[in-house]
Order: structure tokens, then sequence, then C-alpha cells
């Protein structure tokens, strides 16, 4: 399982990131997390096709996260797409979803490809969606939206996500035992995002084997985790375009 970081800033990203994207690869499967800014841009610069997504995630309803949701549509109906494209995310983000792609005149997109709107539940280790050896639960994380955070097994192996959430406990039963966390760090803010230090803390707890912090501040350096790294050593900064085997 590969998991490609398309985007690792924040919604106030600085010029070196765009916006928190993910896409797993995994068994010829590949699903998109996310679509704040141009993700089929990204999608290519890392080398996968995004003409061979099996599904879309939306992790919440803010703009840095659905943005760029009707250009995903457009250009992959340009790119000749005409399969159904699956969309799952909490109801809530989903509504928006369809909002942003209501505002264009699509009614001449001849063989656009049809939205399969998928509700996640919104309960710990809800089913997303299952691909045979790709299996997608979701959690509930703290956000002032309804908003997802997402585990990912293939086979023996484990990869969680958690962008936007404070320190959470609910993010620590969902990354239990995974091989990588990737979870944000923004900074502490109660109720709303999570530092590097308690980004840190849930990896300690969940006893993950690796974390990788993403939704980045502007000008974030490795001299903001030394006291994340004297929780839990293996933390590091992710880069958009970075490549993580798990």
């Amino acid at each position: 399982m590969t998991a490609h970081l398309l985007g690792t800033g924040s919604a106030n990203a600085g010029p070196d990131r765009t916006t928190t994207m993910l896409a797993v690869e995994h068994g010829g499967h590949l699903v998109l997390i996310d679509c704040g800014g141009d993700a089929v841009q990204r999608m290519e610069a890392c080398g996968l096709d995004p003409l061979a997504l099996d599904a879309v995630v939306l992790t919440h309803e803010h703009p840095d996260h659905i943005s760029g949701f009707p250009l995903l549509l457009e250009k992959l109906w340009l790119m000749g797409r005409r399969d159904p494209l699956p969309i799952y995310g909490p109801a809530a983000t989903l509504e928006k979803a369809r909002a942003l792609f209501a505002i264009f005149d699509t009614l001449k997109w001849t063989g656009v490809p049809e939205r399969m709107y998928h509700p996640v539940e919104m309960r710990p280790e809800a089913p997303v969606v299952d691909l045979g050896d790709l299996v997608v639960t979701a959690s509930p994380v703290e956000h002032p939206v309804p908003t997802i955070g997402l585990r990912f097994e293939a086979g023996d192996r484990c990869l969680a996500y958690s962008c936007d959430t404070a320190l959470s406990g609910a993010v620590v039963d969902l990354a239990t035992g995974a091989d990588v966390l990737i979870h944000e760090g923004t900074g502490s803010l109660p109720g709303v995002h999570s530092s590097p230090e308690e980004a840190a803390e849930v990896a300690v707890r969940a006893g993950a084997k690796r974390l990788v912090l993403v939704h980045a501040p502007v000008a974030a350096t490795d001299d903001d985790l030394t006291q994340a790294r004297a929780t839990f050593a293996a933390t590091a900064w992710g880069h958009d375009g970075d490549r993580i085997e798990v």
C-alpha cells in the first residue's frame, strides 16, 4: 500500500505547499481523499493516473478540502472518463459538494461522469469502501463541522489518516497498531486543530510505528518538531509529492 501526499498544507499553506490532499494506491486500486485544490494535476505530478480512480472520499466540508470538487469532475470528463464516480463522506459534506457542482452549467457536458454519493455514518469503524484487498473505514474526529478520519487496511498493513482534528481519543482508536499515521500538525486549537506534540501523543497512545504530519502551517520547519520527537521519535513533516510505502 502506498500513500501519495498530493498536498500537505493548511488552508493558508504558503508558496511551497498546496492544501492537504492524499491518494492511496494498492493492488491496482486508487482512492483520492479530499480535493481542496487541483487534485488531477497533483495526481499526475505524482505519476498517478486520475482515470484509474475507484473512489473519492471527502473528509469534511471546509473549502480547503472540497473546493476543487467541480474542477476534479471537469478534468476527469475532459480526460475521457465516462464511468460513474463513487463519492463518500459525511452527509453534510456531500451536500456541499453537490451544491458546488450545481453552481456550474454542465448541461452541455455530454457524458459527464455520474456522481454516486454515499454518506458515511458518523460512528466509529463506519464502513466506507471495500475494494477487496483494500478496505477503508472511518471514525468521527474532533472538528467544528462533521469530519471523518480514515483507516486503510491491506492484508496485514494499516494506514491511518486524520487531517483536521483536535487531540482526540477517537483518532487513537482509529490508528491503533497503524504502520503509518498521517496526522495534522497545524497547531493546538481546542476543538479544531492539533499541534505536532499532540499528534505525537496520539501516535504513542495508538502504538503507531511512524508519524507523518500534514496540514502544515506556513514556514513549518524541523525545528518545530523537537518536542514532538521527544515524545515520538519517528515523527516528520510530510511534503507535497512524498510517496510513503506502508
